[in-house]
């Protein structure tokens, strides 16, 4: 049988070259920026996202999740940069306080089973018109990523060396925030809150395993980000488990056999 006869895996299969290549793509430079944590934490507070939306009267949930995402995203920037505290506690702390006041609102009245379909997310049901706006997504970062990549890199190196070099490193790394917070709340429907995160890191931490160089390093993380989402969905399909974790799945057994294959290297 042909998966691909039904007009919903079609449109899940787009969806997926769609989104993981850009989860791979923006991984990359988390990884590199140990903002593991800060990618995490903008994944649970979708869920405050929702439920404000809710609360404000937004119909569309992609919506609301994607302006709260921003803000939250700034915030976090802002706040890392004047904490006393180290910035992952900070995150954790103000992650924590976000998705709990969200999970407090959701389920008021015994109403979070309405939501708790985007715990795991569901591709399979992607219409064409959210393709269009993954898509338009896509291209955003990707020029993005062409004139940005070099400077996020210098300031990832030493933040000195990149403000002698006349790099704004303040709005660099907001700007970067930001489009990491977009395309996090815009992909969550589809790959699912508990596992966005996973699904940005992963691919990355792989490569990182084995790349020699910046040009592998994103080339190969984006592969396997590719990789792990065809086979991750067709796999779902012939074993009827979710799309999602079937695709982390995929990605952490690539890492492992980077790991193990980057240690003989090294070794």
């Amino acid at each position: 049988m042909n998966i691909f006869e039904y007009n919903f895996m079609r449109l899940a299969f787009l969806a997926v070259i769609i989104i993981t290549p850009l989860l791979g793509m923006l991984g990359t430079m988390v990884v590199h920026r140990k903002m593991a944590y800060f990618s995490d934490a903008l994944g649970h507070s979708a869920l405050t996202g929702i439920a404000l939306g809710m609360f404000f009267g937004i119909q569309d949930p992609s919506i609301s999740m994607l302006l709260y995402g921003l803000i939250f995203a700034i915030l976090l920037s802002i706040i890392s940069r004047s904490a006393l505290s180290s910035s992952d506690t900070v995150i954790s702390v103000f992650a924590s306080a976000s998705t709990a006041a969200g999970l407090a609102i959701l389920s008021h009245g015994g109403n979070f089973s309405n939501y708790s379909a985007l715990l795991i997310g569901d591709i399979l049901s992607i219409s064409k018109g959210q393709i269009g706006w993954l898509l338009v997504l896509l291209v955003i970062a990707v020029i993005y990523w062409m004139l940005m990549l070099n400077k996020l890199n210098a300031v990832s190196i030493n933040e000195t060396m990149a403000r002698s070099a006349g790099i704004r490193v303040v709005l660099t790394e907001d700007i970067f925030s930001l489009i990491v917070a977009a395309v996090v709340m815009l992909s969550i429907r589809w790959i699912g809150i508990l596992i966005i995160s996973a699904l940005m890191i992963i691919p990355a931490a792989s490569s990182r395993n084995i790349s020699e160089n910046m040009r592998e390093y994103n080339a190969l993380s984006v592969m396997f980000a590719l990789f792990s989402g065809i086979v991750g969905l067709i796999s779902s399909y012939w074993t009827n488990v979710a799309t999602g974790p079937m695709i982390v799945i995929v990605a952490s057994a690539i890492y492992f056999i980077t790991y193990l294959y980057g240690r003989r290297l090294k070794g």
